[in-house]
């Protein structure tokens, strides 16, 4: 079974905030399917996206709570062109808010870092070099 793209739903505290954090690590963002509840973060155009749902929405789509920082659920992993690139993104999600909550990985063939966003979501971002 092939899907035609990937949704990845997350609450979040204050879009303008999150919006401003993406936008200063690259990201675009979809504006169509953005509103004043939600943004649509563009991860690959036409494949994979982020919603980021305010949080007094996000219950509208689920009847679990919300996790709060001291806990995760899942961990969002990645891949990027390059090392300079994995290196870029992290370096950028530290000085604009974001924490580290686990020390890198560099090795020959894969290379992996890691960031919480402001919202205490856990990113990890990753270069696979051949892999």
């Amino acid at each position: 079974m092939k899907v035609k793209s990937i949704y990845i739903t997350l609450a979040a505290k204050d879009l303008n905030k999150t919006k401003d954090f993406w936008t200063r690590l690259g990201f675009l963002f979809n504006e169509e399917n953005s509103s004043d509840k939600s943004l649509c973060l563009v991860l690959n155009e036409g494949a994979m996206y982020s919603m980021f749902i305010r949080q007094d929405y996000f219950n509208a789509f689920t009847n679990r709570m919300i996790s709060d920082d001291s806990s995760g659920q899942m961990l969002i992993a990645i891949e990027v062109e390059s090392k300079e690139r994995l290196e870029e993104i992290v370096n950028l999600a530290i000085l604009n808010g974001g924490t580290r909550y686990k020390e890198s990985m560099h090795c020959d063939s894969l290379c992996y870092d890691s960031f919480a966003d402001p919202d205490g979501h856990k990113w990890e971002i990753m270069y696979a070099n051949g892999v």
